[in-house]
């Protein structure tokens, strides 16, 4: 992806440790059921490279709430990116214009994985409503994610 360097662009980047083995936080990132656990619900979710799928959120104005997605990139148990596409060139504030890049990666940890989120590509100031939002949101997001992982674990060791 070439992109110019746009000084007035940012990036939201959560990163935490998880007490978990790569795997098992790559099945919550890939499977579509358990995506809609801790961020939205998917439709037509594939991690593969070039698959598009949706998340429906709040309409506002002219948008009528579908983010856009396609997987861009699948390392299995490592790195999983994927374009985020959303608003509308009439809107101001919430709802306006969104094209972005999500890209979630880990890595081995002292304490078990690391998962590093960076979400790419607000402009500001069209986007501050979204950055601001967002950056909230993902931390959230990244906590249900961890109550996920957790349950699939402990599912996984039951049985």
């Amino acid at each position: 992806m070439n992109q110019a360097v746009n000084p007035d662009t940012q990036a939201i980047v959560v990163d935490e440790v998880f007490p978990h083995a790569p795997a098992v936080i790559w099945k919550a990132l890939t499977s579509g059921e358990l995506i809609g656990r801790w961020l939205m619900a998917p439709k037509g979710f594939e991690p593969v490279a070039g698959s598009r799928f949706t998340f429906q959120t709040t309409p506002a104005g002219e948008w009528d709430g579908t983010i856009h997605c396609e997987v861009l990139e699948v390392v299995p148990n490592e790195r999983l990116s994927y374009g985020w596409k959303g608003g509308h060139e009439g809107n101001e504030g919430y709802g306006s214009k969104l094209e972005t890049v999500v890209t979630f990666t880990l890595s081995k940890a002292e304490t078990g994985t690391r998962l590093r989120l960076v979400h790419f590509g607000f402009v500001l100031p069209k986007n501050d409503t979204a950055y601001r939002n967002m950056s909230e949101g993902w931390k959230k997001v990244v906590k249900r994610l961890d109550s996920v992982v957790a349950e699939e674990a402990s599912s996984q060791t039951l049985h």
